[in-house]
């Protein structure tokens, strides 16, 4: 991924598509949450896990990058996903008999607000707003 779409006022997190890609997102995750001053990140960390997790698994080549971010309101911060996908996520129905499926519908129930937007180069950033 070019270096230009890793903005050098926030430390970015470049992973490799793999098993091991969200327990590094984890890790990095918390680091930075501290460094903003996030006081309780197991919500944050469970999104993220759910984020990356479906970027290796659904796109599952190029660079996975993460970065968390400060908001513009105190009571927020970002966690934004990209991969080189260009395949949207998609919020299913809860489903009973489903074994699998449900992440994202996870995801939106726990963060503040989240979307996805296309990148000028290829593929696509999910961002989620949690709340601190």
């Amino acid at each position: 991924m070019p270096a230009a779409l890793i903005a050098p006022e926030s430390p970015a997190l470049v992973l490799e598509p793999s098993e091991r890609a969200p327990g590094r997102a984890r890790r990095y995750l918390a680091e930075r949450a501290r460094e903003i001053g996030v006081a309780d990140d197991y919500t944050a960390r469970v999104v993220v896990t759910e984020l990356v997790t479906n970027a290796y698994k659904h796109v599952g080549f190029g660079h996975i990058v993460v970065r968390v971010l400060p908001d513009g309101r105190d009571d927020l911060f970002v966690i934004e996903v990209w991969d080189e996908g260009e395949g949207r996520p998609v919020v299913r129905d809860e489903d009973q008999g489903a074994t699998n499926g449900r992440g994202l519908l996870l995801v939106v129930q726990l963060v503040h607000d989240w979307g996805v937007r296309s990148l000028n180069e290829e593929g696509k950033v999910v961002w989620v707003r949690c709340a601190r």
